[in-house]
């Protein structure tokens, strides 16, 4: 089928005009599938889809990773909506989703529900793309290198308060160790970065960090970035293999609140 996409920036992000029932066709879904791949984030605004119709477009571009209702996960810093809201102050910062796994989440749906009237944008970046612009000398500085990846790093850059519930919380997660080029299946390659990344293997612990913090940095400069405003059900797919993503603070009891839907992972960090 003939997919309408306009291109939001160069190197990523595509706005997808169709209608709802377009949309949840088996055809659409492997149209946008191969879309998702090259363009890293695709946008549909104001579509207003239902849970249910969420869930039928989100088979279609994979398997749905079952949380929340049915597939439906509700991610708000509201206790009453999810009991540890807290943890999600770590959107805030740059990072990749299921660091802690040996294979992360293929891509996520996230529809908005109701918006905080401060903060709340959510930022993208492209890892893929990043990683191409390096400068050849970068490249090869960091070919072979491997990086530790903890929740409790995480948790703390987020200032999440440290409290002995939190810490045997977030050790109860073992750390992860990738390479910090990850070279897929495909051939392309992206980096295994963001603020869950404590370290890098067999170097000072400052001169690794420096480099995360450097390569973070040139990733998120703005031509690989894209910002989106929210308005009230809009539908955002990324693919969380080589794009980085954040939401800009809002505050707590804002009541902002997104339905997300996660594809279950097909490809292993390698």
């Amino acid at each position: 089928m003939r997919i309408e996409a306009v291109n939001l920036k160069d190197h990523i992000a595509s706005e997808i005009n169709l209608t709802v029932d377009q949309l949840i066709t088996p055809a659409a879904g492997a149209e946008l599938r191969k879309l998702l791949r090259q363009r890293g984030v695709l946008v549909f605004k104001k579509l207003q889809l239902s849970s249910e119709q969420q869930l039928a477009f989100a088979s279609n571009m994979g398997v749905v990773r079952q949380e929340g209702e049915k597939g439906i996960f509700k991610i708000s810093l509201d206790k009453k909506a999810n009991a540890r809201g807290d943890y999600l102050k770590g959107s805030f910062l740059w990072h990749m989703d299921g660091t802690q796994d040996r294979t992360p989440v293929f891509a996520s749906l996230l529809t908005g529900v109701k918006l905080s009237t401060v903060g709340g944008q959510t930022e993208f970046a492209n890892s893929y793309e990043a990683y191409e612009q390096l400068p050849p000398k970068t490249k090869e500085r960091i070919a072979t290198l491997r990086v530790v990846h903890s929740v409790e790093t995480s948790m703390r850059r987020a200032g999440i308060e440290e409290t002995d519930e939190n810490l045997s919380y977030w050790r109860s997660i073992p750390d992860r160790t990738h390479n910090l080029v990850w070279t897929h299946e495909s051939g392309r390659k992206s980096l295994v970065i963001g603020c869950h990344a404590s370290h890098v293997e067999g170097m000072p612990k400052e001169e690794g960090q420096a480099l995360i913090n450097e390569l973070i940095e040139w990733t998120t400069q703005p031509k690989f970035v894209y910002r989106h405003e929210w308005s009230v059900g809009d539908l955002l797919i990324w693919d969380n293999t080589g794009v980085l993503h954040r939401a800009e603070p809002y505050p707590l009891e804002s009541g902002r609140e997104m339905s997300r839907t996660t594809l279950v992972g097909e490809e292993a960090f390698s």
